[in-house]
């Protein structure tokens, strides 16, 4: 899953097959080319820096030379009433919740058409899965188009369109989220019941 999600957005060697984004060949495009293209990413590790203030790792990535402007800082604290909050202590200081909030609110700066999150509950709090997951339900009901890779199987499910399977690379099912979710098979191996 990470793997794909890296590719999508050009941070993986070149490999065999095609990327298309918005019918644009984007397999061997520069990372900064495929974000121009509307693509945010929010990679698994967060890639926030530890030292910068909270603010200062939303104004870090450059604006993006698209025809959409980009969210204001303002935008992302309305949404993180938190980081509002913490706006001015070293990102390292945060909880893991506020930090995943933190590199979602990141990604969502260049304002993206596709937002590409890597399993964005790993390690959190109950409580805080519960807000990231609003929180995408809030973008999706935007019109904003999300690609979620999530161990999370019933959340991730229940508020997705289409749901793939993959086990060891290969897709083995699909359907709609609700498909999904009511599968015997998905219910016995990914959710517990």
């Amino acid at each position: 899953r990470t793997t794909t999600l890296r590719a999508i957005v050009g941070l993986t060697g070149t490999r065999k097959g095609s990327i298309k984004i918005n019918g644009e060949e984007a397999l061997k495009l520069a990372p900064h080319k495929v974000a121009r293209l509307g693509v945010g990413y929010c990679p698994e590790e967060r890639g926030i820096f530890s030292s910068l203030s909270c603010e200062e790792n939303l104004l870090l990535p450059p604006a993006l030379k698209t025809k959409t402007p980009g969210m204001s800082v303002q935008e992302i604290y309305a949404m993180f009433p938190i980081l509002k909050e913490k706006r001015k202590l070293p990102a390292g200081t945060l909880s893991g919740g506020q930090q995943q909030m933190l590199a979602i609110g990141r990604a969502l700066m260049g304002r993206p058409k596709l937002l590409l999150l890597d399993e964005p509950s790993m390690g959190l709090a109950p409580l805080l899965v519960e807000e990231v997951f609003n929180v995408v339900k809030t973008l999706k009901s935007q019109g904003m188009s999300i690609v979620l890779a999530e161990q999370n199987a019933f959340s991730a499910l229940a508020i997705a369109d289409r749901g793939y399977v993959l086990e060891t690379g290969n897709i083995t099912l699909t359907g709609s989220g609700r498909e999904l979710i009511e599968d015997e098979q998905v219910r016995a191996a990914y959710l517990g019941m």
